[in-house]
């Protein structure tokens, strides 16, 4: 036996335990995400083809593409998928320009600085039931605060939660509260990653603060404003607690998101298969939505490497 040969034969064995322990590393993992994602996606994916009910979820037949066709021909669902789209448009750009403002302002040194930044972190770690309370009563039209503070400024009252004129854009503002802060902590670790060296060239060379923001921190912090849209946007699509508790989907069906629909369709209507179906299209849009963000980040990517 040459000595090669046996340097690998010593060496094989010990390589074939370092592989086997690292699928016993992530075998947990694995089974956790099979059991808990992937075996549920695919049986909801299967109920969209039944006719199946929340009152014998086991006994659905098959009747093909039904379900969807009968969605795709439902105005209702048209107008879910668009308060869905213009809920996350405007949560998405609500969050960044207001988390990034936030980050940039924390981002300086002055007096009280942690302090504030442990207040503007107050919102995220609220439990959802006790903003949703919160907002509940600012919106109350007899004693919350936007209807006393509009008598006072003699612009009178709005049905906050009632009026399909107020409905939407009063889940708007109870969610961009809610989860700016996560983009202002996220931004604010990114701003920490700027050299301090870039920017004091920028001041000595006469740069003033917007030109030094667009020229030098925007490019370094732009990979993770990416990031954190993609996550924004597939959180605002699925999103269903402040959206459920504040308005249950009304009022007159202005804030019923897909996921909300869905919600209603298997525990109000009983149908498991039509709210499945509707899952499917909810997949579908966070797919959309993934596929795009990783054309946008290759070609990025690519423009970075050439320049």
């Amino acid at each position: 036996m040459t000595l090669s040969a046996e340097v690998t034969e010593r060496v094989a064995p010990k390589k074939r335990r370092r592989d086997l322990a690292r699928y016993l590393y992530i075998a947990p993992a694995t089974l956790y995400v099979l059991m808990f994602a992937v075996v549920p996606m695919v049986r909801g994916v299967w109920l969209g083809f039944t006719d199946t009910k929340l009152t014998n979820p086991s006994g659905g037949r098959f009747i093909g593409l039904d379900n969807y066709t009968s969605l795709l021909g439902s105005e209702a669902f048209w107008n879910s998928i668009r308060t869905t789209i213009l809920y996350t448009l405007v949560t998405v750009i609500g969050t960044l320009v207001l988390g990034t403002s936030a980050a940039l302002a924390l981002n300086r040194a002055f007096a009280g600085r942690a302090l504030l930044r442990g207040l503007l972190t107050f919102p995220y770690a609220m439990p959802t039931i006790a903003a949703v309370l919160v907002f509940i009563w600012i919106y109350n039209p007899s004693s919350g605060l936007f209807n006393r503070v509009g008598r006072v400024l003699g612009i009178g009252e709005a049905g906050w939660l009632t009026d399909p004129e107020y409905g939407l854009a009063s889940v708007l503002i109870a969610t961009i509260w809610k989860v700016f802060p996560i983009v202002m902590l996220i931004v604010l670790a990114a701003l920490q990653s700027v050299p301090e060296e870039l920017r004091e060239a920028a001041r000595v060379d006469g740069a003033d603060a917007l030109s030094s923001f667009r020229g030098i921190v925007l490019p370094h912090i732009m990979p993770t404003l990416r990031i954190v849209a993609l996550l924004m946007t597939i959180w605002s699509i699925r999103r269903f607690e402040i959206i459920y508790l504040l308005t249950g989907g009304g009022p007159v069906e202005t804030t019923n998101t897909v996921v909300v629909s869905i919600y209603r369709r298997a525990f109000s209507d009983l149908d498991l298969s039509t709210a499945a179906a509707l899952g499917v299209f909810g997949l579908l849009l966070s797919f959309i939505v993934t596929v795009a963000f990783f054309i946008i980040e290759t070609r990025e990517t690519r423009k970075e490497a050439s320049s």
